[in-house]
């Protein structure tokens, strides 16, 4: 695919409206569609999504998850072609509980796209951070097995920012929860710079959550639709670069 071509598909990508519950706030915004490059029409590019309550979307409507408006984005902006998704994420999941999940489901190494968002919760949970560190890694190699073995299909998410929220800043401890949460995610970069693995940061995003209460779902806690749609616009240039490969 033509860098000509990545670049119209970034710039001419919008927000899909989607009918939400009332857990959200709902976004009208418009796509334009981009008819495909040959390469892709009528084929299947199958995407596995990792994670936690993030990947999940806790407190929003399944329409409004990430990975949902992923998959939609990609099927309006290359008609002809499908999307399948399956999401192995849980709200509560520590880096330990994906990898046993993902061994529980004896997954085939047949994806086209694997997506990792992953951590926030052996933070939450004050795990010591040896065992992200131990584990983190695993999680990334085993996103490439099942990407067909091919590392540029695996994109890494940053862990958002959960203490600018309502109910983050209840706790009193923003300034140690963002502190830990930097930590993670040096880490998670710097092992993927170092392995040339896509990383992704939309911490800044969700740091603005205090400001623009619109960024927060209704729990006063997750990421709203609007918040997954903003994570989608850092995300697609590397999804398209994964797809190019």
């Amino acid at each position: 695919m033509k860098l000509r071509l990545l670049t119209l598909l970034v710039f001419s990508l919008s927000t899909l409206s989607f009918g939400c519950s009332s857990n959200d706030t709902e976004v009208t915004t418009p796509v334009q569609t981009i008819q495909p490059p040959t390469n892709l029409t009528g084929k299947t590019i199958s995407y596995l999504a990792l994670g936690d309550s993030y990947t999940i979307g806790q407190s929003v409507c399944e329409a409004c998850r990430f990975p949902e408006q992923l998959k939609s984005n990609l099927s309006n902006s290359f008609i002809g072609a499908n999307f399948p998704l399956q999401i192995i994420a849980k709200t509560g999941w520590t880096t330990t509980n994906l990898l046993q999940a993902i061994q529980a489901e004896n997954l085939e190494n047949n994806f086209d796209l694997v997506t990792l968002l992953i951590g926030v919760n052996n933070q939450y949970q004050g795990q010591d951070f040896a065992i992200y560190q131990e584990e983190f890694p695993k999680l990334v190699s085993r996103s490439i097995a099942l990407a067909k073995g091919v590392k540029s299909h695996v994109v890494v998410i940053s862990i958002p920012d959960y203490s600018y929220t309502k109910q983050g800043e209840i706790s009193q401890n923003q300034n140690k929860i963002s502190k830990e949460i930097d930590q993670y995610n040096t880490f998670a970069k710097q092992y993927c710079d170092a392995n040339k693995i896509a990383f992704v940061n939309i911490t800044d995003i969700t740091r603005n959550g205090l400001n623009e209460p619109n960024l927060v779902a209704t729990d006063g806690l997750h990421p709203s639709q609007q918040a997954y749609s903003l994570f989608i616009d850092r995300m697609y240039p590397e999804i398209i670069k994964a797809l190019q490969n």
